[in-house]
């Protein structure tokens, strides 16, 4: 989306806590749906439950090294995201496309599990109600 800015900055720009390789871009997406309902997948024995998108803040607009404001970084972000969002996303969440990745629970059965780098993901079960 910016050809001034290399996968390896926009990894550390948008800070994310799990990176999975091997699947479609947007993959993710998959990983949410309606409001009100989770989705839930595995990470090695650990499961999880997908619960959205995130809404980026202002972080992802800055240089991570120099934390000077990239001019129109969001709003090429916002443009690309709502041309290239995927038709599995649930757009219930996209009251803006400043959003990427998905914001996750660890339910209590999951409580001290561990994952690690290597570990299959599972593929998302059907969404369930949200405790």
């Amino acid at each position: 989306w910016y050809d001034d800015i290399d996968p390896e900055e926009i990894r550390r720009r948008l800070r994310p806590n799990v990176v999975i390789g091997g699947v479609e871009p947007f993959w993710e997406d998959h990983l949410y749906e309606a409001p009100g309902t989770v989705v839930p997948f595995e990470v090695g024995d650990a499961r999880l439950h997908g619960v959205n998108p995130c809404q980026r803040c202002i972080v992802p607009t800055r240089d991570p090294d120099t934390g000077e404001s990239t001019a129109g970084f969001q709003e090429t972000f916002v443009e690309r995201r709502r041309n290239t969002l995927p038709e599995w996303a649930s757009e219930a969440w996209y009251d803006h496309y400043f959003r990427l990745m998905v914001n996750t629970r660890v339910p209590e059965l999951s409580w001290g599990e561990r994952i690690a780098v290597g570990d299959d993901v599972s593929e998302p079960l059907p969404p369930t109600p949200a405790e």
